[in-house]
């Protein structure tokens, strides 16, 4: 688990997920915080990064974690990454949230580390939940060889 802090989520536009896809949104995610807050150091949750989903618990004013939890499931995450522009520290992911029309769009989420190396931890850590997530995914039949190469590529890391 990780002290972050949490700088939101925006709706991202287009589909492809290479590098430098997340920074439009972090920009945008950091800038806003930036603007609303005046201790942008200021820890807001703890991020927790398990084999088949990750939990981000939200902090109160005395840092004490609340009731409030936001869980994504480690099948949904499309792409992460530790790697910005505007701060070394950010760990960002993209999120497939389905709608209630069981349409789906992609989130950008955002936290800012205490520092670059926890970013980049992180990242390393998302990756081997989706490795783990996936392993399991394939060996109890959810996922078909012959799509197996395609779904690794469509959730990838770019942890720098």
């Amino acid at each position: 688990m990780t002290v972050v802090r949490y700088l939101g989520k925006v709706i991202m536009r287009g589909t492809q997920f290479t590098s430098g896809c997340t920074e439009r949104s972090v920009i945008e995610l950091w800038e806003k915080q930036t603007l609303d807050q005046e201790d942008i150091s200021s820890a807001n949750a703890i991020l927790e990064i398990r084999p088949f989903q990750v939990r981000l618990h939200h902090l109160d004013g005395k840092r004490e974690v609340t009731v409030q939890t936001d869980t994504f499931q480690v099948a949904r995450i499309a792409y992460c990454t530790a790697d910005h522009h505007v701060s070394a520290n950010i760990f960002a992911w993209l999120y497939r949230e389905i709608n209630d029309d069981l349409s789906y769009q992609i989130d950008c989420h955002a936290v800012e580390c205490g520092s670059k190396l926890e970013a980049k931890k992180l990242a390393h850590t998302m990756m081997e939940a989706f490795k783990k997530t996936f392993s399991s995914m394939k060996s109890d039949g959810q996922i078909h060889n012959s799509n197996s190469s395609e779904e690794v590529k469509s959730a990838t890391s770019d942890d720098g």
